[in-house]
């Protein structure tokens, strides 16, 4: 099947659609549908009657948005109508809530009178906390949008005109720095005077270009003062009339800075690109097909040309996604009356700062791998960069206090928590240990520091104040790649070929090793040689902190060397490995998934102990559960005895402050009613959330199988019962791993 088939089917399997509403509050019982209806829904009325204000908090006002249209301009068919367009509306409430976490309402109304449109949707404030106007005709939008900005006192925002000025906007800010020109200074030519084309040029006076260097040209070309007098051009269009000959497109480009592609495919030549400025910046964003395709434009030329299409298929796509989403975010959690200019220009500014920054690993994975770096070919973020919430979001929430459209204020730092929190739990987890991480930061010497992803999780910890990271590794090397990643930070490097305290560390590691079969000589081999044996003696000699290794080792071998120096802490005679599983709506601490083979009833007890420590690092209190296939002795084994005996352990421990009990199955130790009901005897008193598993393969197969059938996002594998802060990193993980688990080794760090 082509395209077509594939997107009717898509839409046409049950249900029929993209959206579906679900409730946010329990209903399963004759007391929640009273609370949820009648009569204890009558108080929030009442409330609500008394202070209008209060429905942002008792209803879904507040993160609700409303996606109005009339489908008289739909982005590809024209004048469809209300109907057709749905699906389209559909969509856009979808990317809402995807990339904002933003609720939405579609509304299609049948309805091209500009009287009866601005009334219809002005009736319907009570239900929305934002109106996103979209695929209205030019010229009514402009009247239809200014009209219910004035009319309503929630924001009214028309993406067709202002997302498109937005995202390209951010691009022309880095693309004049990539350039070194000044936007005062441009001459831009547009091609496409439409609703998009007008508001595009609007934005970019607002960020600094003289209207006076802007050229506007329409099918019939130029719209100049002359022609606009004689031809009765309507006054949108008059707002850019120029006193210049009459002349065409090519006319216009000669000589010119930018040119603003918002108009019909293939209408721009290479000669037309030839005749423009020096290191020209071409914006060709008509869709599907480009005024002029991205080969072409390149290669045109010698210089630079910093080139942007609408397309996602080439570098720089100027797409509104960018911008919506997190501009009603911002503006709905301020409770903003409007989108005022400087609002939107902070998003711009925000969106243009962001593309200057490291790139996350999982959104270059993406794109297919490709290198995104700041430069010609990356201007702009890419959409599915789950950075741009955080960023932009309160930029715009700050950018509506300051100018008085917000009705409360909010805690940018905390607000900035509460973002992070809807992308997901794990990060609302590892925000509480990165905060404690930045309130102390300490001395993280990082293993294998010539390897790109050291270097960008060092340039990141730096820059987050979350550790002073310590880049273990041959110096030049690391010199020549943090030049190449164009990252701004001088890290420190510490050298095992050049460093004056290799001779002592290799001494160290002999007097360690030494009846283990390690001579003089060995020991200064490894020491110059292998960092991990580098970092665990510097981590032991004191000249660190904490200490991470494994990104490019298997986990045994990377292990093995922090366990020969640094070994397991005062009391302890075993280590373990644990991933932080994280739901929607709970957290899992699994123990052990990577160390202990056939644990005994010590080193279960040993291994729940430190888990629980490790729970209450991250703000959890812990309840801990013996795993086994059996329940409470229904099944007598010798495996079934070990973890018997450790619960037992742990209950005649005095030390021991948490809740434990088992042996229990998975299902017994989540399930609140099976605890409740079958259990009630059992210590816990809610289910579980440190899982003790009974061997490491069960444990490994456990958390594997939770983090991919049930959705979890897993952190770690975080290494607790060590007498120094180590962690080992798994094969191939993420910059974003490194950073997380580096957080915790600093807060491993600061109990110490």
């Amino acid at each position: 099947m082509g395209l077509d088939d594939d997107a009717r089917e898509y839409h046409r399997e049950d249900p029929p659609g993209k959206v579906e509403i679900s409730t946010t509050k329990p209903t399963n019982t004759q007391r929640d549908l009273s609370l949820a209806y009648s009569p204890g829904v009558a108080a929030p009325c009442r409330d609500i009657d008394t202070n209008a204000q209060r429905a942002y908090e008792y209803t879904a006002k507040g993160n609700l948005v409303g996606v109005v249209s009339n489908g008289s301009a739909v982005l590809g068919l024209g004048d469809i109508g209300a109907q057709a367009s749905k699906p389209v509306m559909e969509g856009k409430g979808v990317l809402f809530k995807r990339f904002a976490d933003i609720d939405v309402f579609d509304v299609e109304l049948d309805e091209t009178d500009v009287d009866a449109f601005v009334r219809s949707v002005s009736a319907m404030e009570p239900t929305f906390g934002g109106i996103n106007l979209e695929d209205i005709a030019a010229p009514e939008c402009f009247e239809i949008e200014d009209r219910l900005r004035e009319e309503m006192d929630v924001p009214v925002f028309h993406d067709d005109q202002h997302g498109t000025a937005i995202i390209s906007g951010a691009a022309l800010l880095n693309a004049t720095e990539i350039v070194d020109k000044e936007i005062s200074e441009l001459e831009i030519v547009f091609s496409g005077a439409g609703a998009s084309a007008l508001a595009t040029a609007r934005f970019y006076v607002s960020l600094g270009a003289e209207p006076d260097q802007i050229t506007m040209c329409d099918s019939s070309g130029i719209i100049t003062e002359q022609r606009a007098a004689e031809e009765g051009v309507n006054e949108h269009k008059r707002e850019f009339a120029r006193d210049v000959p009459e002349g065409g497109l090519a006319d216009a480009m000669e000589g010119a800075d930018v040119f603003v592609g918002l108009s019909v495919g293939d209408i721009v030549d290479q000669e037309m690109v030839r005749s423009m400025a020096s290191n020209p910046i071409i914006f060709a964003m008509a869709n599907p097909d480009p005024e002029i395709d991205y080969e072409s434009a390149k290669a045109a030329r010698e210089d630079t040309v910093v080139m942007a299409t609408g397309r996602s298929d080439y570098p720089n796509q100027v797409n509104n996604v960018l911008g919506f989403p997190f501009i009603f975010r911002g503006a709905l959690d301020v409770r903003a009356t409007d989108i005022d200019e400087n609002m939107k220009r902070a998003a711009a500014e925000a969106l243009a700062e962001l593309a200057r920054k490291d790139v996350p690993d999982a959104v270059v994975k993406a794109y297919g791998d490709q290198p995104l770096q700041f430069g010609p070919e990356y201007v702009i973020p890419k959409p599915l960069d789950p950075r741009v919430l955080f960023e932009v979001a309160p930029a715009v929430a700050e950018a509506a206090v300051e100018t008085g459209c917000a009705r409360r204020e909010l805690d940018t730092e905390a607000y900035a928590e509460r973002l992070e929190a809807r992308l997901g739990k794990s990060r609302e987890m590892m925000r509480v240990v990165l905060n404690k991480a930045k309130s102390e930061p300490k001395r993280v010497a990082l293993a294998e520091g010539t390897d790109e992803k050291m270097i960008r999780a060092a340039y990141q910890l730096a820059e987050q104040e979350i550790a002073e990271p310590i880049l273990l590794g041959e110096s030049d090397t690391i010199a020549a790649e943090t030049e190449r990643l164009g990252l701004d930070f001088e890290p420190t490097v510490v050298d095992p070929w050049r460093s004056d305290r290799t001779d002592e560390y290799a001494d160290r590691l002999h007097e360690m090793r030494k009846r283990d079969g390690v001579t003089r000589t060995e020991a200064g081999d490894l020491i110059r040689t292998d960092t991990d044996y580098f970092g665990s003696v510097m981590l032991a000699e004191g000249d660190a902190d904490a200490f991470l290794t494994g990104l490019t080792h298997h986990y045994p071998s990377a292990l093995r060397p922090p366990l020969q120096v640094i070994g397991s802490a005062e009391d302890t005679d075993h280590v373990a490995g644990v991933y932080l599983l994280t739901f929607k709506n709970r957290v899992v601490f699994c123990a052990d998934t990577t160390v202990n083979q056939e644990p005994d009833a010590e080193v279960l007890a040993e291994v729940a102990k430190h888990t629980a420590d490790l729970a209450r690092r991250f703000n959890v209190e812990p309840r801990a559960a013996m795993l086994s296939y059996s329940n409470f002795g229904s099944v007598d084994d010798p495996a079934t005895e070990e973890s018997r005996r450790a619960v037992e352990l742990l209950h005649d421990d005095p030390a021991v402050s948490f809740p434990v009990d088992g042996e229990m199955q998975a299902d017994t130790a989540l399930v609140e009613e099976i605890l409740e009901d079958t259990y009630e005897f059992a210590e816990l008193d809610a289910p579980a959330n440190v899982l003790i598993f009974p061997n490491l393969e069960s444990g490994n197969i456990g958390y594997k199988l939770l983090q991919r059938l049930g959705g979890a996002d897993a952190i770690g594998p975080m290494l607790v019962g060590m007498d120094e802060p180590v962690h080992v990193l798994q094969r191939g993980d993420e910059v974003k791993d490194i950073v997380n688990l580096a957080g915790v080794a600093v807060v491993d760090a600061q109990d110490d």
